[in-house]
């Protein structure tokens, strides 16, 4: 249940369009047993969760088996009519598929998205997603289509690293426009520093498992992010482009 549905239900108690016994039924339908989540067995299923953030319980692939993330799924799309599924294998999305047909697959960012896009819910507000290099592209994509499923409105920026400074500046009017940034960078992680000096805005430092040997699968990149000299500049953990997205959200949304 969204807080607009929530604010329409209470709306018709108030006008005695509908009884208080039908709005006590309306939650019961949302919540199995009242309890405010579902309890399928191996997951509890958090139906609430888009009333009280925002936005509705993503799904974590990753070592869950195709089986239960397709289940999990169906039973968040009975309810919240989309499904975001992060760190999702090709195993995984064959799963859901079978039980929600309209089901797409992102293969390089790993996301599952099951139904539409939302309207931007903030027309007025960027979030301006910065990739340093090519390699980053996966975590910029899972960044990208996370905040996009939040009801975001999203630019990216794609290969202006430190390494070539001015295709970056080049883009500075664009900067400007921003709200948030997010900069996902492998190898140093500079670039999060770079913008975070550009920017009057808050910028949400991704660091990717990107690099050779001493970057050690991205902590070399968190390492100087974290120790970044720009004020403003929060980090989020290694590849995680949708957690950087969620606090894009949390950001615009206040």
């Amino acid at each position: 249940m969204t807080r607009d549905e929530l604010i329409r239900l209470l709306a018709e108690l108030r006008e005695g369009k509908i009884s208080i016994d039908e709005v006590m039924q309306r939650f019961s339908d949302f919540i199995p047993g009242g309890m405010g989540f579902e309890d399928i067995g191996f997951a509890k299923l958090d139906h609430l969760r888009e009333l009280r953030q925002g936005i509705p319980e993503v799904v974590l692939g990753g070592s869950k088996t195709p089986d239960q993330v397709a289940l999990i799924s169906e039973k968040l799309y009975e309810k919240n009519g989309r499904v975001l599924v992060t760190h999702a294998r090709r195993e995984h999305f064959n799963g859901v598929r079978e039980k929600l047909r309209e089901a797409s697959y992102f293969e390089d960012a790993r996301v599952i998205v099951v139904g539409s896009f939302p309207e931007p819910k903030f027309e007025d507000k960027l979030v301006l997603i910065v990739s340093a290099g090519t390699s980053d592209i996966p975590v910029a994509s899972e960044a990208d289509l996370s905040a996009r499923f939040m009801g975001l409105k999203t630019q990216v920026l794609y290969d202006v690293g430190v390494a070539g400074i001015h295709r970056l500046l080049a883009h500075a009017s664009l900067l400007k426009k921003a709200s948030v940034c997010i900069v996902v960078a492998g190898m140093e992680g500079a670039l999060a520093s770079v913008v975070g000096g550009l920017v009057s805005v808050p910028v949400i430092a991704v660091p990717t498992s990107v690099g050779y040997g001493a970057s050690f699968g991205g902590l070399s990149a968190l390492l100087a992010m974290l120790n970044s000299c720009v004020p403003g500049v929060a980090t989020v953990n290694i590849d995680n482009g949708f957690g950087a997205a969620m606090l894009a959200y949390r950001i615009i949304s206040v």
